[in-house]
């Protein structure tokens, strides 16, 4: 990396970078860096805050473990520990990504927020503005995934209610919540995993359904479902799939319509492939629905001083609200002038080819298939910029670092 000042006053400092510069220090982030160290390329990596994997570290609960077995979450060039138990807790999973990055020595440039990135069509570079410096380089991999920013719903009355109103990202145990009557507005693979922490508290979790939702056993016959699934997706159609999937979840934990969570038409693969909605995997907390520790609750029609009023026409108290409404891309925030995505920051190319756009150009996590996408992209990401990187070495072309820009 070398700097690019030209004999202009009052710029803002600017550095050239011999590789790629990567937005992010996440998983995805990561395993691009140590995918292309492995091609001989090197490459810096931005991070807004302070640490590498920061959702994992700063912004998930207590009780979160991997959702799949661990062998379906390793990234590229690195197992996890064989002492491992199957599905890793969120504090292993976070001493696996601290281990990756020391074994292939990535050290992300922390506390860099990128403010702006957009290629300079006159240069043929990508410009990176964080709040000091401007990083210059022929590639750009963004790296931030699916789920940067909370994602936060409008709800009418909300900020009229006199409880806490908490979003999953800053909810670490059901500790802080003990007795109280919470509404858990979410029933993805978060709002459950919440309700069920919340009922070791002695709390009553109100969880609310908004939409259809698919709900599969975490494991089938002693082994991992997504397994399963993966395995026989290599012999029969999905579709097959699906209807094998969802008769082997109607014996195992029954008509979920009964409860109250009503299934898609769609099957669970197909319809993740197709919008990305993950089916929940359950961990217990079905069992609570049954017994009534859980109470399932239709759409919020509006949050109350003291509770909320729902679809069905029923009004309940409440002492506080925590939304597990997942996460966002915050793509369109940053990156400018690329039609690259769309406006939820998420590839127009569908997967297996929204890795790569125009003008060198890279996505990685925005597959909406976990790590096992991530591992993927980063190989194909670090192979076709190592293949780049080696012309430009054999020919001998112009030091990147050397490169005039003119403003």
């Amino acid at each position: 990396m070398g700097s690019c000042k030209d004999d202009h006053e009052n710029q803002q400092d600017c550095l050239w970078v011999n590789g790629p510069i990567i937005v992010g220090a996440g998983p995805s982030g990561l395993a691009v860096s140590a995918c292309l160290k492995e091609n001989g390329v090197p490459s810096v990596i931005l991070e807004r805050s302070d640490c590498i994997s920061s959702l994992w570290q700063q912004r998930t609960y207590d009780c979160l473990k991997l959702h799949l077995p661990k062998q379906f979450c390793e990234l590229p060039l690195f197992g996890f520990p064989e002492n491992f138990p199957k599905y890793p807790t969120k504090r292993q999973f976070i001493s696996y990504m601290e281990s990756y990055a020391r074994h292939f020595s990535i050290e992300p440039k922390f506390k860099k927020e990128v403010k702006r990135a957009e290629f300079d069509h006159g240069r043929g570079v990508w410009r990176v503005q964080t709040q000091d410096f401007e990083y210059v380089s022929k590639w750009l991999v963004v790296a931030t995934g699916e789920n940067a920013d909370p994602n936060i719903p409008e709800i009418s009355g909300i900020e009229s209610f006199e409880g806490p109103v908490v979003h999953t990202s800053v909810y670490k145990s059901g500790a802080e919540f003990k007795q109280q009557r919470v509404l858990v507005v979410g029933c993805g693979n978060s709002g459950m995993e919440v309700s069920l922490d919340l009922c070791r508290y002695n709390a009553s979790p109100n969880i609310v359904v908004r939409s259809t939702i698919h709900i599969l056993p975490r494991e089938m016959f002693g082994l991992s479902t997504f397994g399963i699934a993966m395995a026989l997706l290599k012999w029969i159609p999905l579709r097959l799939l699906d209807k094998f999937l969802l008769l082997v979840a109607n014996f195992t934990l029954g008509n979920t319509d009964r409860l109250g969570l009503w299934r898609p038409k769609t099957g669970p693969i197909e319809l993740k492939n197709a919008t990305g909605k993950t089916p929940v995997l359950d961990v217990g907390v079905l069992s609570l629905i049954k017994s009534g520790k859980v109470k399932v609750m239709e759409g919020v029609k509006e949050i109350t001083r003291n509770g909320a009023k729902f679809m069905d026409g029923q009004e309940r108290e409440f002492d506080s609200i925590i939304l597990a409404t997942g996460y966002k891309s915050n793509v369109p925030s940053w990156l400018k002038a690329s039609d690259f995505f769309t406006g939820e920051g998420m590839p127009k190319t569908p997967f297996p080819n929204g890795w790569k756009g125009e003008n060198g150009l890279y996505t990685v996590g925005f597959t909406r298939r976990g790590l096992l996408g991530t591992a993927s992209d980063a190989i194909k990401i670090s192979r076709d910029i190592g293949d780049q990187w080696r012309t430009i070495k054999n020919n001998k072309k112009i030091c990147f670092s050397h490169f005039p820009l003119n403003r």
